[in-house]
């Protein structure tokens, strides 16, 4: 490259190359390759900022040297992104980190009386300089991770209105039906749902006789995964089929979650007459067709009966079978192909671990997983991360970590930050309830790569998760 040149060309030359490398890292050199070239990019941005300050070109090639040596610092290693992420390469990067903080912080004082910056611009760096990574987590959780109370009560109320709805209806249709009180279930009613209420789940308790059905583990049945069970009918000898109202929906001798659900869909999806529980509810309710869930769309109506622009509340009809503290769901989108699995739900095992590590302790874990959910649900990088890793996550590192106070949750959320970088270059996640299951295993490599590059850019510079 020649720097010989105007400034004004040796930027532009600079800046191509860097959105060169940037734009193809991650297509050549995949992960490592890709957030090794992210983290340069910090050094880089550093010479291009010295040798705007510099004043002559004789500073410009010196400063332009010495941001060459320090990027020169940078280890070649094809594993950069590992557990800890230890080494040379995170003391330099750090470093420069550092140095470009201070340098942002100082510039205002700097600048020649003559030239006025813009005032926005200003304001944004001054900002960053100012509030630390502890009060931008503070901020963040209050406007976006929290949901006001007002509409949480909302959508709850909104919820429970089409569960009365909906269960009047059954019990009027299908009075035979063996069917426990149905209630709200899920993140809205743990309030652990992030960025807006706009979602619910309605739960089916289906009631079994406890003498003619038996819930078989994944482990026991020939799938072998640990999360999907089977419901075997038993002592058949002694009471035939018919003695259940279930029997009707049996496969193969085992009830069939399939044949349940396809059952929910023409009884309730099908069937209600939605058009009038909208009237009733002065907002437009219509069921979501052509899914393999059961779901509906409550659309909010304006003053003069049409459509408003608010965000719509979806609500899931989930029916599920309890037996102790296990809970298996009709979730044929996670059990597909196999017609006769049942789902175990995890989560509210998760859910009732991390409260009871809060309560004992006084820590902020819940805190921490609504803005890592927030983080995610956010960033197109990293939305494929949905809740059960990230609760997952804080579930493994509470093991090894016991400050989970207010004042820590800057340290805990790097250390989040960096310990899912780890599982993501090891490829697995497992749960913590169940370790032969991998919470990763539905990502793509393109998916991985994309999550990988963003996190280990924000292991030095964190503040791009919260923008």
């Amino acid at each position: 490259m020649n720097f010989q040149g105007s400034r004004r060309r040796g930027e532009d030359g600079i800046a191509m190359v860097i959105d060169f490398l940037l734009s193809n890292a991650r297509l050549v050199l995949g992960v490592g390759g890709a957030a090794m070239l992210g983290i340069a990019t910090l050094a880089v941005k550093r010479l291009i900022e010295r040798a705007g300050r510099a004043a002559d070109d004789e500073k410009v090639e010196q400063k332009m040297a010495e941001s060459w040596e320090e990027l020169s610092l940078v280890s070649a290693s094809p594993t950069l992104i590992k557990k800890g992420i230890e080494g040379v390469v995170m003391k330099h990067v750090a470093k420069a980190a550092r140095q470009q903080k201070a340098d942002l912080c100082q510039q205002p004082q700097a600048s020649p009386p003559e030239v006025v910056p813009k005032v926005e611009s200003k304001s944004k760096r001054l900002q960053l300089c100012v509030l630390t990574l502890q009060e931008r987590l503070q901020q963040y959780y209050h406007t976006r991770a929290a949901l006001a109370p007002g509409e949480i009560q909302r959508a709850q109320s909104l919820a429970l209105d089409i569960c009365t709805e909906i269960q009047g209806f059954l019990h009027s249709r299908l009075p035979d039906m063996p069917l426990g009180e149905m209630n709200l279930g899920g993140s809205l009613l743990d309030d652990l749902q992030v960025v807006s209420a706009d979602h619910a789940c309605l739960l089916v308790p289906l009631q079994l006789e406890a003498s003619l059905w038996r819930l078989v583990p994944g482990e026991e049945t020939l799938l072998t995964h640990p999360l999907h069970w089977m419901v075997r009918r038993v002592n058949l000898e002694y009471f035939p089929r018919g003695r259940s109202y279930w029997d009707r929906y049996l496969v193969g001798g085992y009830l069939s979650a399939e044949a349940v659900v396809n059952m929910f869909s023409k009884a309730v999806m099908e069937t209600i007459n939605w058009p009038s529980i909208s009237s009733t509810l002065d907002c437009l309710v219509r069921p979501v067709l052509g899914g393999p869930d059961l779901k509906l769309e409550i659309r909010p109506l304006d003053e003069f009966g049409a459509e408003s622009g608010d965000e719509p509340l979806f609500i899931s009809m989930l029916p599920l079978l309890r037996e102790g503290d296990v809970v298996l769901s009709a979730q044929t989108e996670l059990t597909a192909p196999w017609v006769n699995a049942w789902h175990l739900s995890l989560y509210p095992w998760e859910n009732q671990r991390l409260s009871q590590l809060d309560t004992a302790d006084g820590g902020h874990r819940r805190q921490t997983l609504k803005i890592l959910k927030a983080v995610c649900r956010l960033n197109p990088a990293l939305r494929p991360l949905e809740a059960a890793p990230l609760s997952n996550l804080i579930l493994h590192l509470s093991d090894g970590e016991s400050d989970w106070s207010e004042s820590s949750l800057h340290a805990r959320f790097q250390q989040c930050i960096t310990e899912l970088i780890g599982y993501l270059e090891n490829g697995a996640l497992h749960s913590y309830f169940k370790p032969a299951v991998n919470l990763l295993s539905g990502l793509s490599e393109d998916q991985v790569d994309q999550m990988g590059f963003m996190l280990y850019c924000a292991v030095t510079e964190p503040e791009i998760l919260l923008i």
